[in-house]
């Protein structure tokens, strides 16, 4: 029997929920007591021509199914709807874990469920309507049925009890964590790294997803004043385009600060703790986040962190961060021009950040989800 953790989003490598996926499923198995074959954790995960298996989990047993995404995501909603059970898929499960939005319909099989944002409520005009359509019909109904849920953050347990009529009592929040490899970097790491991405000597940076909750368009403006000021030479966008991005790109072409914004798209992990460490800040505007991972991994690296005061954005930065409206562009200007103009601050900012990223680790992410597990079991 094995405890099964849904890794889709990692192998597909699909952004923020991509990286909770790899790294909880990582940290659950170094935690696991025994040899590496006997752990008691699986991977589950829909296949797709081309995909491999996260690397060094190879040993780990695996389930799949030849699909799609999107026709996989259709045909769980079906069988959750019509009720029938996908119990056969993983026969030798005690229980499922369910890292993103996305509960197969199992009968005997207790299941938890990671519930990381109710952006598409807040924000309908962010998501494409069919993606829209899918998540408001389904996710309540994944809530309904899963044994327990796990939200990232205290702002999603109440968007969740509010939204869903869920009790309380039946989430739990366990914080995400920046990756261990996003520490201070050495100044060869940072210099090899800027030369070979082209960065300037003074950047701003983003990292996520391009798509309109980030708030882009208004971050190139905030640039556009502070680099007029002289305050710094470059915007660094690291990221996938994701959707609705029309917007932006449209703005981008317009801007008088066009040929100092950086789009390398997807950095790999290995280069994107350099990112950080050779930035002058992150900048992190988006309307809404459901964790903003980004402030933990620049902080890890050292680096100042400016960013919106939305949602759960405070609750992770805490006292670390400078804090904006980010629909208030005099606002975010203001923040960065504080933070550019002030060596005192930035080095403040260094070390509270340090602190901070420190408050949070994949070891104690581990242990609490553990803890979820074995009394979701309990209770059958």
């Amino acid at each position: 029997m094995a405890i099964y953790l849904d890794v889709s989003a990692a192998v597909h490598r699909r952004a923020g929920l991509g990286r909770y996926a790899e790294s909880l499923a990582r940290a659950l198995v170094a935690s696991a007591p025994g040899r590496a074959d006997q752990c008691r954790y699986a991977l589950f995960y829909n296949q797709e021509r081309g995909i491999e298996p996260l690397a060094g989990l190879e040993h780990l047993p695996a389930r799949t199914v030849a699909l799609g995404y999107k026709p996989w995501r259709m045909l769980v909603w079906l069988g959750q709807f019509t009720r029938v059970g996908f119990d056969p898929l993983l026969a030798d499960a005690e229980l499922f874990h369910a890292t993103e939005h996305l509960l197969p319909p199992l009968r005997s099989i207790p299941t938890v469920l990671t519930v990381h944002d109710l952006i598409f409520r807040h924000l309908p005009e962010h998501h494409k309507p069919l993606n829209r359509w899918y998540l408001n019909l389904a996710l309540p109904l994944y809530c309904r049925r899963a044994n327990h849920i796990i939200a990232v953050s205290e702002h999603s347990k109440r968007d969740l009890v509010a939204a869903y009529g869920v009790a309380e009592e039946e989430v739990t929040v366990v914080y995400e964590a920046a990756d261990p490899r996003f520490r201070l970097q050495p100044t060869q790491a940072v210099m090899d790294v800027r030369a070979r991405y082209g960065l300037p000597e003074r950047y701003l940076l983003f990292v996520g997803t391009i798509e309109p909750r980030k708030n882009l368009s208004r971050l190139l403006a905030a640039f556009e004043a502070v680099r007029a000021e002289g305050l710094t030479d470059g915007l660094v966008v690291v990221g996938k385009r994701g959707w609705l991005y029309g917007g932006f790109f449209t703005r981008l072409e317009e801007s008088p600060a066009k040929d100092a914004v950086i789009l390398p798209g997807y950095v790999p992990d290995e280069d994107l703790p350099a990112f950080y460490a050779g930035a002058q800040a992150l900048i992190l505007p988006s309307v809404y986040e459901g964790f903003g991972l980004p402030v933990l991994e620049a902080m890890a690296c050292g680096t100042p962190v400016a960013a919106s005061n939305a949602s759960c954005i405070p609750e992770i930065g805490g006292e670390a961060a400078l804090y904006f409206d980010p629909l208030d562009l005099e606002a975010m200007v203001e923040a960065m021009r504080r933070l550019l103009r002030d060596a005192g601050l930035q080095g403040e900012m260094r070390a509270c950040g340090l602190a901070q990223s420190a408050r949070f680790s994949w070891e104690r992410a581990a242990a609490e989800t553990q803890a979820v597990y074995e009394a979701v079991l309990a209770s059958q």
